[in-house]
């Protein structure tokens, strides 16, 4: 899963003299909460968010008047408050790296530059989101079944040809490794739901022969208003 195709390309910059309160301006206008700041060739030089504004915004218990009040935030630059060091990825890196530098960082988005450190788009962390939901199946509902299994090679096929068998159809299959489970590894599968009594056997035979952590029936419908 690449960058290039889940990152919002109609992204939105601002250039780093322009004022504090155009940047306000075009946040809310837009519905967003941080603008890649660019200087006049389109080069990427800082990253702005709604908390940067907000804290460097006067409290609201100032006794400036109005004119004066708006005289000041008209004079604080978008170069005064921003960012400078910009966490970035590349349209061809994988959103998975994505993810892990806004987990890590505590950041809900990063610029996505070209060769020329160029802003060519942003992905934030609600395309990352549209991506587990894209690779789930989950939209289709279905069942997950949470196993547990050895890491040994081969270990996944037994499932499968299980689930082949009794005609269990795969969705998706995800892999997670737990630190404290040595040569074990978590196998999530989603399969296309079934009668109830099939599933329901599926469900015992699986309990069987291997480590059935959890079986859950997924159903997304009315979840969005």
């Amino acid at each position: 899963m690449l960058v290039k195709n889940w990152m919002s390309k109609d992204v939105i910059t601002l250039n780093h003299d322009r004022s504090m309160m155009k940047a306000a301006k075009l946040m809310k206008d837009n519905v967003i909460s941080r603008l890649p700041i660019v200087d006049e060739d389109g080069v990427l030089v800082g990253i702005i968010s709604d908390r940067d504004i907000k804290e460097a915004s006067p409290s609201k218990a100032t006794t400036l008047d109005m004119h004066e009040l708006y005289y000041l935030l008209s004079e604080i630059k978008v170069k005064d408050i921003m960012s400078r060091k910009v966490f970035t990825v590349s349209d061809e890196d994988t959103v998975e790296k994505a993810a892990v530098l806004m987990q890590e960082n505590k950041i809900g988005g990063v610029p996505v530059v070209d060769a020329d450190n160029k802003c060519i788009g942003i992905i934030t962390n609600t395309d990352v989101f549209k991506v587990l939901i894209s690779i789930t199946g989950v939209l289709d509902g279905g069942v997950q079944v949470g196993l547990a299994l050895s890491n040994a090679p081969g270990s996944l096929n037994g499932v499968l040809d299980y689930l082949k068998d009794n005609g269990g159809r795969v969705m998706s299959i995800l892999t997670s490794y737990e630190p404290e489970q040595e040569n074990m590894r978590h196998v999530f599968i989603r399969i296309h739901d079934m009668d109830k009594a099939t599933l329901n056997m599926i469900r015992e035979g699986l309990a069987e022969r291997f480590n059935l952590l959890y079986w859950v029936r997924d159903s997304v419908h009315g979840l969005t208003a």
